[in-house]
């Protein structure tokens, strides 16, 4: 076990909070939520690969990086769709 197991972990568990914000808030508040997830899910991806010395595991992290983004892209149009 290696630093950087020890921070995806941390990070993974960091989602916690975001998770019962996304549920409970207004949507807006959730969409901040879900767009800070993507962001620590990708760091935490990057930790992962990094901690077990796999150079194919960042194409993950880079690939959820982009993924995320248009993600909260797509939900931020709805969401004005709806107001």
């Amino acid at each position: 076990m290696n630093a950087f197991l020890v921070a995806a972990t941390a990070l993974l568990v960091g989602l916690v909070p975001l998770g019962s914000v996304a549920v409970r808030r207004r949507a807006i508040d959730g969409l901040v939520a879900l767009e800070c997830a993507g962001a620590v899910t990708v760091l935490a991806l990057l930790c992962l690969a990094e901690g077990f010395h796999r150079s194919t595991y960042y194409d993950v992290a880079v690939v959820g990086a982009l993924m995320s983004w248009m993600g909260g892209i797509v939900f931020t149009r709805f969401l004005a769709r709806w107001r």
